[in-house]
């Protein structure tokens, strides 16, 4: 008789997720481009698992504050913007940008206890954010949204802006950091270089490709007259735990197209997510403000459907803390550990969690294997169409 032993190899491997927490991540959170709120009335933002009033003052000043009148429970984003206040629709109280109230007009006086919650606001390339910590804390100066070199500058164009609501959680568009074989699957492009580096509250995807032959021939690309273009180079950051900016540079025949893009969220709940996308283009010689502003409605609408290609897995897939990986697959764990430091306290915050971390993958073989999968695909339709 022979006698087999089960091997470590042999054990079916069990997915493992463990339940969600209600807890949100600290850090600043684009709610999207400031003027959206400068409108003079108030504006409801679902988010951190609750609801917001968003509202500009007559001082040009925007303010964050829990929807909720303390006083009876009105709904401020029902209310009116009188002054630099808030008028809750119930009994006119009046709600100031910090949270205090400063009027209660059929009364002598305010209560003293008469506070609300204030969340800390910054605008800055013409978005508004707003800054989330559990623990109370106020924003650390060394904590921030860089500037962006072209927003508001006359020689690039204005944001183009999308904003849509993923039901999932919203750790799932962060692992996108080190994904790099999603992108020839879901995205139809051709990764040739991909590295990640992590440091500190900023983690980084540093990536070079081009459009996968067999994609463009599916769009219907083949042709059209314009410049060919050869490729694309993407150094993309995520400033916290949501706000990434990408240096995302087209290269066609005889000249570079200089954009930015944004890829930013803020948590609904521990299940949903608000999706925000912005782009910029730059202006030059051989780009007409004109031919800038089309092609960033262009690679907008463009993004927008990377968006769905992404958000269509996303609805189906299963959560999972423990994914089986292979080589090519990049540093999944060690993003989650940088990511982590979002949703501890800061006397938690541990150094694998901010320590320097760079990891470049070897795309020898994928790009071996892809390229060869590009031209049978070709190949097939061309056959399918010399038989038709």
């Amino acid at each position: 008789m022979i006698h087999v032993t089960a091997t470590e190899s042999d054990a079916v491997r069990a997915i493992e997720a463990e339940t969600i927490s209600r807890r949100f991540a600290r850090g600043w959170h684009c709610l999207g481009l400031a003027e959206t709120y400068r409108d003079g009335k108030p504006h409801t933002v679902d988010a951190f698992g609750q609801k917001l009033v968003v509202f500009t003052g007559a001082d040009g000043k925007t303010n964050v504050l829990d929807a909720y009148c303390r006083h009876m429970g009105g709904d401020l984003s029902d209310g009116t913007v009188k002054g630099n206040e808030i008028a809750c629709p119930f009994h006119d109280w009046r709600w100031g940008g910090d949270g205090r109230c400063k009027k209660i007009p059929y009364s002598r006086r305010v209560p003293l206890r008469a506070r609300t919650a204030a969340w800390p606001t910054m605008e800055v390339n013409k978005l508004l954010f707003v800054w989330n910590d559990p623990e109370g804390g106020k924003p650390p100066e060394d904590v921030t949204i860089p500037v962006i070199e072209g927003a508001g500058r006359d020689d690039w164009t204005e944001w183009r802006w999308t904003e849509q609501v993923v039901h999932t959680n919203c750790r799932e568009i962060i692992d996108n950091v080190v994904d790099m074989a999603h992108f020839f699957y879901i995205h139809k492009s051709f990764p040739t270089y991909f590295k990640n580096v992590f440091e500190g509250t900023v983690a980084t995807q540093i990536m070079k490709g081009r459009s996968r032959d067999d994609a463009r021939r599916e769009r219907g690309e083949n042709g059209g007259g314009g410049p060919r273009m050869l490729g694309n180079s993407s150094v993309a950051s995520y400033h916290g735990p949501s706000f990434m900016i990408d240096e995302l540079t087209y290269h066609y025949e005889g000249y570079d197209l200089r954009s930015v893009l944004i890829n930013c969220h803020y948590p609904i709940d521990e299940n949903s997510f608000s999706l925000h996308s912005g782009i910029i283009v730059q202006h030059s010689d051989k780009l007409s403000p004109e031919a800038a502003e089309a092609s960033a409605q262009k690679l907008s609408e463009f993004i927008l459907t990377g968006f769905e290609q992404d958000v269509a897995i996303w609805k189906r897939k299963a959560r999972i803390d423990n994914p089986l990986l292979c080589e090519e697959d990049g540093p999944v764990y060690q993003l989650r550990r940088w990511y982590e430091q979002f949703y501890v306290d800061v006397a938690d915050i541990r150094p694998e969690m901010t320590d320097r971390f760079e990891f470049e993958i070897d795309t020898t073989r994928p790009v071996e294997s892809w390229q060869k999968e590009v031209e049978e695909n070709l190949a097939r339709r061309a056959a399918q169409g010399a038989s038709a």
